[in-house]
């Protein structure tokens, strides 16, 4: 690319989009996405800022940081927020939706897969391979996500502090992580009010610099912001509102048929919860699900989380739609249409999960897109999302301690401590090699080892 940049001004910039193509091309993303929130970033940027050059790399990155301060898939998110900026309203909602869609039919299936023939030979060895892969996914998120927030005791000692602190807090109180997420974006946020350097710069991704000559893009650097995408007070009103019944009328029509204490109007509620303290990306969130969906509703196992957590990893869009896995999975054991409607009822709980994890993040941008669009360079509020993130590592280290013992020890659900599970620990160990010494990605990793553990189990 660089050898071309000096001649990329004379390009002329794309002519505008029709909504037809831009539909295509969300739903071409939305099978193939895979690889997590940074690789479905980096995907966005080739196809959208390099290749059909639709918004230019300051816009792609202003937009890429107001999705990173938000709670949710600040991939989805970003999709959404591009789909708006080009096609108003509608535009945002089909690019979010599209993003969300093929994932959540691709794991219903799946998860059928998982409860219908989970016990069977074939797909029980597959698993026997993929929850030692799960662990060392999680193990190598904590380094990967520590390494990146935490630096050194020396460089940014509350950071560690806040680290091992909400690891403290996870494993031996029964505070929640809402909790914990509000106490350090307020040490965050007090800490730099008072001089402190370890939450200097937040956190983000990296995204490639724009050069000083390249190519006109249709949404480029200096394009007046569109007549859509200019603040209203009565727009921002009205999409609240929109938003608020949205997520009330259903919350309403589940508690009012099912009543509140069913598991569809808790499910409903849980997730709305989680929506909202997502901040850090999916691993942060896994560790409240799971305290939620495994420890006090009991609508899963932790082996059957970790399962999840494997599926979710290995089809396209964000890793958070692995709440779809556990409504199906909760609506399925707890008979949510009775007994006669099993798989029926699973399903109904998972679009009951991905409807109220995924409305906040439509909200979010549509709402709050104009006001980003009025504020270029503007968003410095990014020290409490950097303690945020610093207290997740801890978060996601308590998680990982969890899937390890649960590969370690895989009686350990039903209070056994004894027979260690050697052939896990070697699955384990080699995943964890092969992400963190050869960078190989988590698909690979993940149906490697699934074949390793079926072929131990017909060993």
């Amino acid at each position: 690319m660089s050898e071309v940049t000096s001649q990329l001004p004379d390009q002329a910039a794309p002519e505008p989009v029709p909504f037809s193509t831009a539909l295509r091309f969300w739903l071409k993303l939305g099978f193939v996405s895979f690889g997590g929130p940074a690789g479905q970033i980096a995907l966005m940027h080739r196809e959208l800022v390099q290749e059909r050059r639709w918004i230019s790399e300051g816009r792609f990155a202003h937009a890429l940081n107001y999705c990173m301060l938000l709670p949710g898939p600040e991939a989805q998110q970003l999709a959404t927020y591009l789909g708006w900026l080009m096609h108003r309203t509608w535009g945002g909602v089909a690019a979010g939706v599209l993003f969300v869609l093929p994932s959540l039919f691709i794991l219903m299936a799946l998860s059928w897969v998982y409860l219908a023939h989970g016990d069977t030979t074939l797909v029980g060895g597959l698993f026997d391979g993929i929850k030692p892969a799960v662990a060392a996914l999680v193990l190598h998120a904590v380094w990967r996500i520590g390494r990146n927030t935490l630096k050194t005791p020396r460089q940014r000692p509350l950071a560690w502090a806040l680290a091992l602190g909400s690891f403290a807090v996870m494993t031996w109180t029964p505070i929640g992580f809402p909790w914990i997420v509000a106490a350090s974006a307020l040490i965050g946020w007090g800490a730099t009010r008072l001089g402190a350097t370890s939450f200097a710069g937040g956190a983000a991704h990296a995204t490639s610099a724009k050069t000083a000559a390249s190519a006109p893009a249709l949404i480029d650097d200096h394009t007046p912001t569109p007549a859509h995408a200019k603040f209203s007070p009565a727009r921002l009103a009205a999409l609240v509102a929109a938003g608020l019944a949205l997520w009330a009328l259903p919350l309403a029509l589940l508690a009012a048929h099912f009543g509140w204490g069913h598991t569809l109007s808790q499910m409903g509620w849980f997730f709305t919860k989680a929506a909202l303290v997502t901040f850090g990306g999916a691993y942060a969130v896994l560790p409240y699900v799971v305290q939620g969906a495994v420890e006090q509703h009991q609508w899963l196992t932790a082996p059957q989380m970790m399962a999840g957590l494997a599926l979710g990893e290995t089809t396209p869009g964000p890793l958070i739609m692995v709440v779809a896995f556990v409504g199906f999975v909760g609506g399925h054991t707890h008979e949510v249409l009775g007994p006669q409607a099993l798989w029926l009822g699973a399903m109904l709980a998972a679009w009951v999960a991905t409807w109220f994890t995924f409305l906040p993040s439509f909200v979010f941008i549509l709402a709050g897109g104009p006001l980003v669009e009025a504020t270029h360079g503007k968003l410095g509020f990014t020290a409490p999302l950097a303690a945020i993130t610093a207290a997740v590592v801890g978060v996601i280290a308590t998680l990982a301690m969890l899937f390890v013992a649960l590969v370690l020890w895989p009686g350990v659900g039903q209070g056994s401590w004894t027979a260690v599970n050697w052939p896990g620990v070697a699955i384990g160990a080699a995943a964890l090699l092969a992400l963190a010494r050869f960078q190989r990605n988590a698909i690979e990793v993940i149906a490697a080892c699934a074949l390793a553990g079926l072929l131990l189990r017909l060993l």
